[in-house]
């Protein structure tokens, strides 16, 4: 049902430009053209070759529609495996909807979500985790999202998953081969090099594992909460950090109220900011919620801005307040701001008092005035060049679908190590080589993929793509 007909649609993002890219694909793709398009050459679409670009007029009837430029790929040579149509148009919305009621009044089918990119993968163009990719890669907002995205989508990840699979494919049927054999009790798989094939998967698929700490982060953005006490100026970092007026500044206590976030990339990596409530005891039910939600916000960030000056804050009561928000995975910068308005008199006393009452080595100590640029962009750098994140593969998973396959994968190579200690039966050491195999193919869609599964996969892509 899924590659069934010829499609269309808008591929270029939807608005008036320029110039606008409507694809088609399927068998009619070429045909359905030469009914519309004209050539300045006079010479058919069909009759040109794959790879081919055409300049002409797209008419109906009598009516010249636009100049357009026709673009064709002739399968199974193109994105899809099939014929592929794409015209660029003028980017006005009249004319993009022109040509596509064109196309659909006479049998054309408007694409679903994804849906070319579905075809790609029915068609043996693209692995599921490739296709998936693709849908990363667009959505790729920094250096690193993007790097991670291509690899994936250049099969680095299914070429590395694919190697596995068929190793352990290879023993399985060694395996299931010493049980035809079993009246004459003959072995064909050797359980050393089992044993060592067993334990380099673990190792490999330990190491994917972990990449998605990684991976995740990189997709999904570095989160780092903003907190403090009302009026300490976090709502004046986080527009500095961004350089927007992302959230309402004022000398009045408790302005924010709920979280308000953006998303800027330093060095090649997404961070998200997030601004919270002033963090303080209120009666005030709406503010209340607002202090939870923040504390809320620190508990899920990776890194934690705490921001005080020297106002309203007792050293000690400060330190306190920070540290009850310590954890492992938490990196926390604990910044003055507002210096611009101090006499520096006794600025090195205060610092190294501040120091000694931290005493940590996750916690880090900092001064800015968040009026200066030049202050908050070396604490941006500082940020990213701190940032505790890395991986031991140089393959990166941050697909939460294949996270769970390689999970469950895992587990069934654990169970065939228990089994081989036990010595257990080929048939049921064959059982459990099965389940990793199927979950290692499952991430790249070499097995029958439940239709409802592949839906819900390409529904999340962009229509056009």
């Amino acid at each position: 049902m899924y590659n069934e007909g010829t499609i269309i649609a808008l591929s270029s993002p939807p608005g008036s430009g320029a110039i606008a890219i409507i694809r088609l694909s399927g068998e009619d793709a070429i045909s359905k053209t030469d009914m519309f398009f004209k050539s300045k050459s006079g010479k058919k679409l069909k009759q040109s070759d794959g790879y081919s670009i055409s300049y002409g007029d797209l008419v109906e009837g009598d009516e010249v529609i636009d100049e357009v430029v026709v673009s064709v790929y002739k399968a199974p040579h193109s994105y899809t495996g099939e014929n592929i149509i794409e015209i660029s148009c003028h980017g006005s919305n009249y004319i993009q909807q022109r040509i596509i009621s064109l196309f659909t009044n006479s049998g054309v089918r408007l694409a679903n979500p994804g849906e070319f990119t579905l075809r790609a993968y029915l068609n043996n163009k693209k692995d599921l985790s490739q296709a998936e990719a693709v849908s990363d890669l667009i959505a790729s907002e920094s250096k690193e999202a993007h790097r991670i995205a291509m690899e994936q989508m250049r099969g680095g990840y299914s070429d590395e998953i694919e190697v596995l699979r068929e190793k352990l494919i290879h023993f399985k049927s060694l395996i299931e081969l010493e049980l035809d054999f079993s009246e004459e009790d003959v072995e064909f798989a050797d359980r050393s090099d089992l044993k060592s094939l067993l334990n380099e998967l673990e190792s490999k698929l330990s190491s994917l594992i972990e990449s998605f700490s990684y991976g995740n982060v990189i997709k999904e953005g570095v989160t780092v909460t903003i907190a403090g006490k009302p009026n300490a100026g976090k709502s004046s970092l986080l527009n500095a950090i961004v350089n927007e007026d992302k959230a309402i500044v004022s000398d009045i206590p408790g302005t924010t109220r709920d979280a308000i976030e953006d998303v800027t990339t330093i060095n090649g990596i997404k961070f998200r900011f997030i601004d919270t409530a002033g963090i303080r005891e209120t009666s005030d039910k709406i503010e209340s919620i607002g202090v939870e939600k923040a504390k809320s916000k620190i508990g899920t960030s990776r890194i934690l801005i705490y921001l005080f000056d020297r106002s309203d804050i007792i050293e000690k009561e400060l330190i306190k307040e920070v540290k009850s928000y310590e954890r492992d995975d938490l990196q926390i910068y604990l910044v003055e701001n507002k210096i611009d308005l101090l006499n520096n008199s006794n600025t090195d006393s205060y610092k190294e008092n501040i120091k000694s009452l931290i005493n940590q080595n996750n916690i880090t100590f900092y001064r800015i005035s968040a009026l200066n640029s030049d202050l908050v962009s070396e604490l941006k750098e500082m940020i990213s060049k701190n940032l505790n994140l890395s991986s031991q593969s140089n393959i990166i998973i941050s697909n939460s679908r294949h996270l769970e396959a390689l999970n469950n994968s895992l587990k069934a190579i654990d169970s065939v190590k228990s089994g081989l200690k036990d010595n257990l039966s080929g048939d049921l050491l064959s059982i459990d080589l099965n389940d990793a195999i199927i979950n290692m193919s499952i991430i790249t869609g070499k097995i029958d993929i439940d239709q409802d599964i592949l839906g819900s996969i390409f529904s999340k892509f962009c229509i056009g793509k």
